[in-house]
């Protein structure tokens, strides 16, 4: 990626016709960047469906990810789910590669009350079997397993970073707003540098220079993330994150998931091309 672009978590709320391909022409029509598909009810998109959505995304020059089912645990205790969960996101990733997506995100797992060092091997052993039955299509995409914002979610920031550098073809979704929610800061200029140089250090720059980034406010407790917030109504320090992200001269993907989706994507925009011009 040569710059960060913006765009939604799915279709536009303005569209009219609430189809994939009029999402993105959507997108376009508002001068955002990206949208990702949300698969996370189920893949209910055929090979056809999908070559008019890759269609809509070339014209519009959109670039496209997509979002896996929620119903996905690699660290589920019985054989079935396991099964179930590594099929869901093998048959994201076969429709988001004829949609021309360049990623799918997914919510990889909870502990179920296994130690997270446990639930990190069992994990990375499903995860692996899913990426070389997607090299064995000849499936390029990246896969990216989500910073999750539950405590109960294994997703922390070192597991996520940790898969990434194991497996190839893995690399992460950070959503700032989750490891807020789940760790009750990381809310400072300093924190979000330190988590951007942690990718840096683990991954190295090219990391940065393709990053998929989830943005939202949210709302959170005790035991983390409760729901997702407009920007304005939450306590994110979403200016300081976007000076962060400017300083560290990311690139790649940001998609709002704001309940407003297109309203604080395009304040965001504004707010980092403001940023951007002061230098």
């Amino acid at each position: 990626m040569d710059r960060l672009l913006f765009g939604t978590a799915g279709i536009p709320r303005s569209t009219k016709a609430q189809t994939t391909p009029d999402g993105i022409k959507r997108v376009a029509e508002l001068g955002l960047g990206c949208m990702e598909i949300e698969f996370v009810r189920g893949v209910r998109m055929n090979a056809a469906g999908a070559t008019l959505v890759a269609e809509a995304a070339t014209k519009a020059g959109i670039k496209l990810s997509a979002h896996a089912p929620y119903y996905i645990n690699f660290n589920a205790h019985e054989p079935e789910k396991i099964t179930a969960s590594q099929e869901r996101l093998l048959q994201t990733a076969r429709i988001a590669s004829i949609c021309g997506a360049q990623s799918v995100v997914f919510h990889p797992a909870f502990y179920l009350g296994d130690a997270p060092e446990a639930a990190y091997k069992t994990v990375k052993t499903y995860l692996q079997e899913v990426m070389d039955k997607l090299k064995k299509e000849n499936i390029r995409l990246t896969i990216r397993p989500e910073v999750m914002g539950k405590p109960t979610q294994f997703g922390t920031l070192e597991e996520v970073l940790q898969l990434a550098t194991e497996i190839e073809g893995v690399a992460p979704c950070i959503d700032f707003a989750h490891w807020h929610a789940r760790s009750g800061a990381f809310n400072s200029y300093p924190e979000f540098t330190a988590m951007l140089s942690q990718v840096k250090d683990k991954l190295g720059r090219a990391a940065l220079d393709n990053m998929h980034i989830h943005f939202s406010g949210i709302n959170y407790g005790a035991k983390g993330e409760k729901n997702h917030l407009n920007l304005e109504e939450s306590d994110l320090n979403y200016k300081e994150l976007l000076r962060a992200l400017r300083d560290y001269e990311v690139k790649g993907l940001i998609i709002c998931e704001s309940p407003s989706l297109e309203g604080d994507a395009l304040m965001l925009q504004e707010t980092y091309s403001k940023l951007a011009k002061t230098g």
